[in-house]
């Protein structure tokens, strides 16, 4: 086992890829291409520290053999995050990019052709692709794929290819079968897998222990993991390292505050909204009986009207049997009321 700087951190990863030779082992891995000449741009290494998230951006130049033999320059922009930040980041950069007379090939007719990378040190919605490729084709009104006359450097001056490598899914890539993998995808898991994070030390992220054996013989890998090993003992780099991680750290406890406080809103949203409908259905409760009261009191008042009709009827026989001279004994009985009730009609 060795124990390597951990190329996840911006400045081990800007350490490993000002060695011209690493840069062209890791990005022809990438690219599927081979890549003859790469050049880090001047003055194009950015570490975008806001407080949000970290960014690190690097341009290369390159210059590559296509498959039919011939040799093309290319633009690569590199860009790093630690931690998920909006796209509208990543589309600002490019749009800066595109509008730099620098990329314009010579002449300045077209610009460079570009390939946009991607390493994310978090997963991308629901994608369990490790590495995403995101290809331009051009296709015709009937959708068919048209090759005549391409590449051209018109179209390809105007839209660019890209590669997403989300690198929580960088584990175990060597220790499964190889077979099935073709030599191409062989070599991308080979050069990837100096970023697997389950090689970590414990909650000394900073670090990885790997197993070199695992490489022997490969010269270009042997010397990445050299370089590795250089950063884990430079201590400028060691101490960027910290700096960078209280950074990120900082980031980090203050996304878990608001997200503890958006779980808590969230919850009281939850309790409120329970709370809403337990009202409301105490009030459709409280309608009901009113309105079972109300029906109530109704049939009361009728029970009331009718009585009062019916006292008034009896009090009208009453007063006509009165009026032939009946006794009240007589009229009580013909009514089946008592005296008394008779006689309380008649006052």
């Amino acid at each position: 086992m060795i124990t390597v700087a951990n190329p996840i951190y911006d400045v081990v990863f800007k350490y490993l890829m000002e060695d011209k030779r690493i840069a062209r082992t890791i990005l022809s891995a990438l690219l599927k291409v081979d890549i003859l000449e790469v050049e880090l741009r001047p003055h194009e290494y950015v570490n975008d520290k806001r407080d949000s998230v970290s960014v690190l951006r690097i341009d290369f130049g390159a210059r590559v053999r296509r498959p039919d033999g011939s040799e093309q320059l290319i633009l690569i922009e590199l860009q790093k995050t630690w931690l998920e930040t909006e796209t509208l980041r990543f589309r600002q950069y490019l749009g800066v990019q595109y509008d730099n007379p620098d990329n314009m090939l010579a002449g300045g007719e077209h610009a460079l052709p570009m390939v946009a990378v991607y390493l994310l040190g978090h997963r991308v919605g629901d994608i369990d692709e490790p590495v995403l490729y995101v290809n331009h084709k051009a296709y015709n009104y009937d959708e068919q794929l048209v090759t005549k006359g391409l590449p051209n450097a018109f179209v390809d001056s105007l839209t660019h290819d890209s590669i997403i490598v989300q690198i929580p899914l960088l584990r175990g890539l060597l220790s499964s079968k190889a077979e099935g993998r073709t030599c191409g995808r062989e070599r991308l898991d080979r050069v990837l897998s100096i970023f697997d994070q389950s090689n970590g030390e414990g909650r000394n992220r900073r670090v990885l222990n790997i197993d070199d054996s695992l490489y022997h013989g490969d010269a270009d890998m042997e010397h990445i993991l050299q370089r590795l090993a250089m950063a884990a003992g430079d201590s400028q780099v060691r101490q960027d390292m910290n700096i960078e991680e209280e950074f990120i750290s900082a980031i980090e406890r203050r996304d878990t505050e608001i997200l503890h406080r958006d779980q808590v809103l969230a919850e009281q949203k939850v309790r409120l909204a329970e709370q809403k409908v337990r009202l409301a259905e105490q009030k459709i409760r409280l309608d009901e009986q009113k309105s079972q009261i109300d029906e109530q009191k109704s049939q009361i008042d009728e029970q009331k009207t009718l009585l009062a009709c019916k006292d008034e009827s009896l009090k009208k026989s009453i007063q006509m049997l009165r009026a032939v001279n009946l006794s009240v004994e007589t009229i009580a009985s013909s009514l089946g009321l008592s005296v008394d009730e008779v006689m309380t009609f008649m006052e």
